[in-house]
């Protein structure tokens, strides 16, 4: 993971799980592809040679199906623990920011804290949006 812990756009959680956030509008960055891809997009992502999900999300929105991006976190923070996890939407800055901070809560940064958190440690413009700031407010831990 040495490899994936230097790469660009990877934020150390708390916990010490690495989540790299990416736009899919660039190529995939040099070194090791990920383990498992979790992708924000509102028409399905392009196809890619490791295991993914998709979760149907407006671009400057929050997700069409809360209860199902909140079990799609749920499942890309626990695979972040010993896996390679990347997050990305089209641009890398609003969806993306949003679900690392919803990582970060998930994590143990508390819902108030967490896009600061991930704006420090990941791009200063991640969480474009006053309704993308809400659902990471009132993101369930």
């Amino acid at each position: 993971m040495a490899e994936w812990e230097s790469g660009a756009g990877v934020l150390r959680l708390p916990s010490g799980r690495l989540v790299r956030g990416r736009p899919l509008s660039r190529p995939l960055p040099p070194g090791p592809v990920p383990d498992f891809g979790l992708y924000l997009l509102g028409k399905p992502p392009p196809a890619v040679d490791w295991p993914s999900r998709w979760v149907r999300w407006p671009d400057f929105s929050v997700p069409a199906d809360p209860p199902d991006a909140r079990e799609a976190l749920a499942e890309a923070w626990r695979r972040a623990a010993d896996e390679r996890v990347e997050v990305a939407c089209a641009g890398g800055r609003g969806r993306t920011g949003t679900a690392l901070a919803c990582l970060a809560v998930l994590d143990g940064v508390d819902p108030a804290d967490a896009v600061r958190f991930v704006r420090a440690g990941y791009s200063p413009r991640a969480v474009e949006t006053p309704g993308q700031r809400r659902f990471v407010a009132r993101f369930p831990r």
